[in-house]
């Protein structure tokens, strides 16, 4: 039975929206916008060909004259907003070209062929690759199919995907303009793949942007309530990482280094995050302190590390030196953390300028370097090398003919930790933490995988279920037999979900389509044999809902599991007749037996404190289904001998009893001082020890009579409580709900109504 909400003052309508995250309303800069772009690229690239990119802003001004964008602004403040998100980043003018023509073959009538003429194929080839795939509008499939045209299109090119994330980064800045479905869709999107792909190339400032403004537009109330409890503990806050910062820098006149010192800026969506992982409390993860430091060299970065090693207690097993050993994404930098003043923990990150540079802007930073040092011309081949794993995406997708698998796994890949082994020749090989070596051996080549034998790890024999650790070498023997294949055991232990969908690929390919025939065969001859109608229950939706009854896929993986022997055939005809039935009972309707006047001895219905039109004594039910109080608008209908039900005037019940309208009446509110009504609320914190209790509190205090109440706490760290009481006085609700809105981490309180 589906509920209807009914908040009191939550967020729903733009104008909270608005109010609660200004951020997804942006409107792009009007004024002086070209001028600015230019400016930017001629900082970054001052030899460039700066003429293309007016040329270019010219085209697409022209081309996209007619069009406004849904926030009513011209459409090419967003090829403007885009180009200069990646002029800051420090792509060259060709880049930049295209970004301010990435929807005009798409979106306007110039087409590809006119701006390879026009611009060449460098650019052209760009805004090929950038051009929206997503032609079809439903369904998973085709959101798989495009990011998998996507993976392929960057691989040529690693521009293509940096246009699309400032594509995708702006479009996240007016998603206030947008209706609320699609962009709760854009927002998950972005979550699952776009901001995991900033952070695999090593883009932080388009990662962090992206990630707060889904979470955002997803969860505008939880983000609404972190950004106010952080903005409540910052002066403090500030006041300590001020003190931090000036020991620091003491240090750094003592050891005569030049540098930066800075306090990190705290992510409301890492908050977020760290509260539903990790289960920590707000304070505890807000009062953790964050450091950096810039310095110009690397001996200079492992000085300032002893430094602050002897002015500060270091905790053990917190140090990681990712300036000898890099992350896949290219970052480096020296991570510890340490007992600072007071006894309060603080992270310190160590890195020289450079390092900071490929921090925050990744890949971006890196093609930028290689197009000043090639003069324009840049080495692909090498980039490609840098970014192994984006040519491993590449490769991978094309061995993955479903694209619904392929995104699974591609979630999967671009959020996992990993651990980095070698080959027996020195080659890296990343692998998913608790990897094993088949996952390794899947990881070099699917056969290598299928014919996997053994292991060496390090020069010695090791059971294939062995965990590897990060440096491990690791080396596979494989069988000479051409049937030689996996182990269904393997799937115990491997971490990899392309090393998962090769062993599950190798025992189903070939065995599914001969069981979906048989089971499809079994149903139907046991059918036939109890004499069931056999086309009509075959053509209904009934086999779909028993297969998300027994959790399959569909219904082709239903049959599937009757060929196997998994389920039973005949539990799925009995599941099918039953739900053909009673959907049918359902559907049929007895004759109406109208009470009789005068069955109930209790006045104008007792204490519901509703009048019946033209029959005063007439039994008088609220309905549970939307407990109506006075102030709704109501209406009533004599139900089948017990006399006349008041539901209110949106209950969703009251659309099927319109179909009837010879049993509606008319029903006003008319209470007593004996009317009691009962009323459902709902309250949504953010989970932290003593919510209940304060919650319970609240209400003893304001004289409410609780008769029962439920508690939900969620694994995203929400604590969601519905309270039942009886209520006389509906004009006190007010007061109730705003007297549990005032406690501590409760971001919203309404009333509920189910129907």
């Amino acid at each position: 039975m589906a509920e209807a909400v009914t908040p009191t003052g939550s967020a729903t309508g733009g104008q909270s929206l608005r109010r609660l995250v200004p951020r997804i309303f942006s409107r792009a800069p009007s004024r002086d916008a070209l001028e600015e772009l230019m400016r930017t690229v001629r900082i970054h690239h001052p030899k460039g060909d700066i003429a293309i990119v007016e040329r270019a802003y010219r085209t697409a001004a022209k081309a996209h004259a007619s069009q406004k964008r849904q926030s009513g602004e011209p459409y090419i403040t967003h090829p403007l907003a885009v180009a200069q998100i990646l002029a800051e980043l420090g792509l060259g003018p060709r880049a930049i070209a295209a970004a301010l023509l990435h929807d005009t073959v798409e979106d306007t009538d110039y087409s590809l062929d006119q701006l390879t003429s026009d611009f060449g194929d460098e650019v052209a080839m760009l805004v090929d690759g950038v051009t929206k795939l997503d032609k079809v509008k439903y369904g998973d499939a085709a959101q798989a199919e495009t990011v998998r045209k996507m993976i392929v299109a960057m691989s040529k090119d690693i521009r293509v995907l940096l246009i699309k994330l400032a594509d995708r980064l702006h479009n996240a800045r007016t998603w206030g303009f947008v209706p609320p479905e699609k962009a709760a869709k854009k927002a998950r999107e972005t979550l699952e793949i776009y901001a995991p792909l900033a952070h695999r190339l090593g883009i932080q400032m388009a990662k962090s942007e992206l990630e707060d403004l889904s979470f955002a537009v997803l969860h505008p109330k939880l983000y609404a309530e972190i950004d106010s409890l952080v903005k409540q503990r910052t002066p403090q806050r500030e006041q300590y990482v001020h003190t931090v910062i000036d020991a620091v820098e003491s240090d750094l006149r003592d050891l005569r280094i030049r540098g930066r010192v800075m306090g990190r800026p705290k992510q409301l969506y890492s908050v977020y995050q760290k509260m539903v992982i990790r289960g920590r409390e707000f304070d505890d993860i807000y009062d953790l302190i964050g450091i950096r430091i810039m310095v110009g060299t690397v001996r200079d970065c492992y000085a300032v590390l002893g430094a602050i090693h002897a002015r500060w207690t270091p905790i053990p097993g917190r140090f990681k030196d990712y300036i000898a050993t890099p992350k896949f994404n290219l970052y480096q930098s020296l991570h510890t953390t340490v007992i600072g003043p007071g006894g309060r923990t603080v992270e310190i990150q160590i890195r020289t300028h450079e390092m900071h540079q490929q921090a925050e802007y990744g890949v971006a930073a890196h093609w930028k370097y290689k197009e000043q040092v090639a003069g324009g011309k840049v080495d692909s081949k090498s980039i490609d090398q840098d970014m192994a794993w984006l040519a491993h995406i590449s490769d991978w997708q094309a061995e993955t003919a479903d694209p619904g698998e392929f995104l699974d796994s591609l979630r999967f890949e671009i959020g996992a930790k990993e651990v980095y082994v070698f080959t027996p020749k020195g080659r890296v090989v990343g692998l998913p933490a608790g990897a094993t070596p088949v996952d390794f051996a899947y990881a070099v080549h699917t056969e290598i995988g299928h014919r996997t034998m053994g292991s060496k790890v390090n020069g010695r024999l090791v059971p294939l279920e062995s965990e590897l650790h990060s440096g491990d070498v690791v080396e596979v023997f494989t069988s000479k037999n051409p049937d030689a294949g996996p182990s269904q055991d393997w799937l115990a232990f491997v971490k990899s979900t392309r090393a998962r969908n090769k062993i599950r690929g190798w025992f189903t390919k070939e065995r599914r389509d001969e069981a979906v025939e048989q089971g499809k065969d079994a149903i139907a001859r046991a059918m036939r044999r109890q004499n069931l109608p056999l086309q009509r229950l075959m053509n209904q939706d009934s086999f779909t809902a028993v297969a998300q009854q027994l959790r399959y896929e569909d219904v082709t993986a239903l049959y599937a599991a009757v060929g196997e022997g998994h389920v039973s055939t005949q539990s799925v005809i009995e599941k099918v007749t039953a739900l053909v039935r009673s959907e049918e009972e359902e559907a049929s309707t007895g004759p109406i037996d109208l009470p009789a006047v005068g069955r109930s001895k209790a006045p104008r219905g007792g204490d519901s404190g509703v009048l019946v039109r033209g029959a005063p004594d007439i039994l008088v039910k609220l309905a549970k289904c939307c407990t109506p109080v006075p102030g709704d608008e109501i209406v009533g209908f004599v139900t089948r001998g017990s006399g006349v039900s008041v539901h209110r005037h949106d209950c969703t019940n009251v659309g099927s009893l319109r179909d009837q309208p010879d049993r509606l009446i008319d029903v006003s509110w008319a209470p007593t001082s004996k009317s009691v009504f009962l009323v459902h609320i709902q309250v949504e914190a953010l989970d932290r020890s003593g919510l209940l209790s304060d919650i319970t509190r609240v209400l003893s205090e304001h004289h409410v009579n609780i008769l029962s109440a439920s508690v939900q706490t969620t694994n995203d760290r929400l604590a969601l409580s519905r309270y039942v009481f009886e209520m006389g006085d509906t004009v006190h609700l007010d007061r109730v709900l705003n007297a549990v809105r005032r406690i501590d981490a409760v971001y919203d309180v309404y009333r509920v109504t189910s129907s």
